[in-house]
């Protein structure tokens, strides 16, 4: 006779006791013996799931016991977001503190979203992805308005620079783009005033990808003065910041007239342009040039869809003598912190404008583009003066509708 050897089990070791899991969490109960899984309770009590040997002969399996388990993940914390030194679109939110609700100070993320967005796959030696732009638009222009970060969204704009034109528009637009929560497009999108039937997917299109917090702008100075822009906007997003940065209208006239003149030189003088009938001193103000400056006239039609709550308005002046303090009122208004201070700025003595520098970069200041700070034509100061005298109580209605002074008529006495 053939005997089997003994065969003995090693001592089995004490359980220790696991904590309970949280409600609604289940906890596996007992091994895979014999082939089959282990039971599963729901905190406390039995589950109505049971494995096929503990169901008694003869009886179907109920659906709860063919049914899948419940997930698990829900009972796992969830996985901490640790961005290491290549983490896309990290660049551009380096030293943004958090704010309320885990967004960016000043500038809430709604309820319920994460700090950061996990990054889109992005492809090793892919070019950064290219936004469309104004055909006229610079090649170093397109270039900076195309460096968008792999990762984000598309995002409607919540606020625009709607004008004016020769107001000084393209430097407010460089400075708020020197803020880490705000991204900009680089060009002119001409969406309200040109491009509207193209739709709202086009436009959105157009936008650089921003991350959750993350501000999207674009500037357009024909907007305030297009009649249809105010309606459509409201229509896009009701509660759009609108921002407008005004000039002397004169001088602001005179600059407009010095930009046409550099790309028609055949075009007839400013005098000529400015009169209908200069011997009876009619001003013809259906010329663009003197036609933007009547800006009461053209607020009027955007406090129609507006409040004006909604709209902040920059003295172009004050941005070239004062760009510091004029950056804090925009930041202010659009709920940002207040990141673009003095040390943004340097003055260029030459062209008489601030030229923009990041204090962490150690390169020379970036100036804006040749274009700006063109030697003015001489005009008549007779025509200045008939102009001023136009433009006066356009002036005062201004002042009144928007609660602000401007001081044109100071300035211009001191001249």
């Amino acid at each position: 006779l053939c005997t089997r050897p003994e065969t003995r089990r090693p001592p089995r070791l004490p359980a220790t006791p696991a904590a309970p899991p949280p409600p609604g969490c289940l906890r596996r109960v007992g091994g895979a013996r014999g082939g089959g899984a282990g039971r599963e309770r729901r905190g406390a009590g039995p589950s109505p799931r049971q494995p096929f040997w503990r169901r008694p002969a003869g009886r179907p399996a109920s659906p709860a016991e063919l049914s899948p388990p419940p997930p698990v993940a829900s009972c796992l914390a969830p996985p901490r977001l640790d961005p290491g030194p290549n983490f896309p679109c990290l660049g551009s939110w380096r030293g943004a503190e958090p704010g309320p609700a885990g967004g960016v100070a000043g500038w809430p993320r709604a309820p319920g979203q994460p700090a950061i967005s996990p990054p889109a796959a992005t492809v090793p030696g892919r070019p950064a992805e290219s936004s469309p732009g104004n055909a006229s638009s610079s090649a170093d222009e397109l270039a900076d308005a195309t460096a968008t970060p792999a990762c984000g969204e598309k995002r409607l704009p919540q606020a625009l620079i709607i004008g004016v034109k020769k107001g000084g528009t393209r430097a407010l637009l460089e400075a708020l783009r020197a803020h880490p929560d705000v991204r900009a497009v680089g060009t002119e999108p001409h969406f309200f005033d040109r491009n509207y039937g193209h739709g709202l997917d086009w436009y959105r299109e157009l936008m650089p990808r921003t991350l959750e917090g993350q501000l999207t702008m674009e500037k357009t100075p024909s907007y305030f003065v297009t009649g249809e822009a105010a309606g459509r906007i409201h229509a896009m997003a009701k509660d759009t910041k609108l921002i407008v940065v005004v000039r002397d209208p004169v001088t602001r006239a005179i600059s407009d007239y010095t930009q046409t003149l550099s790309k028609k030189p055949e075009i007839p003088t400013f005098e000529v342009l400015a009169f209908k009938n200069r011997t009876l001193g009619l001003i013809d103000a259906s010329w663009s040039a003197l036609r933007i400056g009547l800006y009461a006239l053209h607020l009027e039609s955007w406090l129609q869809y507006f409040p004006l709550a909604q709209m902040h308005f920059v003295s172009g002046e004050r941005l070239i003598l004062d760009p510091a303090g004029e950056l804090a009122k925009v930041q202010a208004f659009l709920g940002l912190r207040r990141v673009v201070t003095e040390k943004y700025f340097h003055f260029n003595q030459t062209k008489g404008f601030p030229c923009l520098k990041k204090p962490e970069e150690s390169g020379a200041p970036r100036c804006l583009g040749k274009s700006k700070g063109r030697t003015h034509p001489v005009i008549d100061q007779d025509v200045i003066q008939r102009l001023r005298k136009f433009y006066k109580p356009f002036n005062v209605m201004f002042y009144q509708m928007t609660g602000q002074d401007f001081q044109w008529e100071e300035q211009q006495a001191g001249m």
